[in-house]
């Protein structure tokens, strides 16, 4: 009995020191953020925090922010990689999870990382995704970036990505000189550093930015973004 409860012991150790600082880089999100801090199911004093770091929102972003009890940080300019290094900086917990402001995780995925990270192995990783779309074609590069996430172990700021404080810092933070597909550099440099893991049940991520050019042609523009991205590394 007495071994049993050393071991009960030392999971809830484990898991009270698997703080999570969840860092949510926002524009103009009044219309979905108030649901993405509620899918969290996070409060204050479970031990993990929120903070958003907005880029000028005029749309009151910040106001429901704050009113969901998040801490708030004003940064000087857009872009998501100068946002989320930011919110580095004020960050207390030993696990970041970055989180676009038009995603909804599932059920229990903080406890579901803290668990994760339980084991030294894990250096990170990101979750499955899917997109609030009836579209087929956004369907087939879903189920594509599946076998992507779980065979490559890349990950995409929209499946939201989660990382050790530690190993975050020994890659430098996300690279604020490139205009787009930071997130794509950073989750290549993470899975250098140990094993990293894709998560399901899925994240449900906004379609919206597929409105302006369709899936195809956004899907086909990403794709050339990506590809440049690369050969820059």
């Amino acid at each position: 009995m007495e071994a049993v409860a050393r071991f009960w012991l030392c999971v809830i150790r484990i898991r009270e020191n698997m703080s999570i600082s969840v860092i949510i880089p926002t524009l103009n999100e009044a219309e979905n953020l108030a649901a993405v801090l509620e899918a969290l199911a996070w409060r204050k004093g479970d031990g993990n925090e929120v903070i958003v770091v907005d880029g000028g929102s005029g749309d009151g972003t910040q106001e429901i922010a704050k009113k969901e009890g998040a801490q708030v940080l004003a940064c000087v300019a857009a872009g998501r990689a100068m946002q989320m290094n930011r919110g580095t900086e004020a960050a207390l917990g030993e696990i970041l999870f970055f989180l676009h402001g038009d995603t909804l995780v599932p059920d229990g995925a903080l406890d579901l990382i803290a668990e994760l990270c339980s084991d030294a192995q894990v250096v990170g990783g990101g979750f499955l995704r899917q997109f609030d779309s009836d579209s087929r074609w956004l369907d087939w590069t879903c189920r594509l970036a599946d076998w992507r996430s779980e065979n490559w172990g890349v990950f995409l700021g929209d499946q939201g990505i989660f990382v050790r404080r530690a190993v975050f810092d020994q890659i430098g933070g996300f690279d604020e000189n490139l205009s787009c597909c930071e997130d794509l550099r950073f989750s290549m440099q993470l899975r250098e550093r140990g094993e990293v893991v894709a998560l399901r049940p899925a994240v449900l991520s906004s379609a919206r930015r597929f409105d302006k050019w369709g899936p195809l042609r956004t899907t086909l523009r990403d794709a050339c973004l990506a590809a440049r991205a690369l050969v820059k590394r």
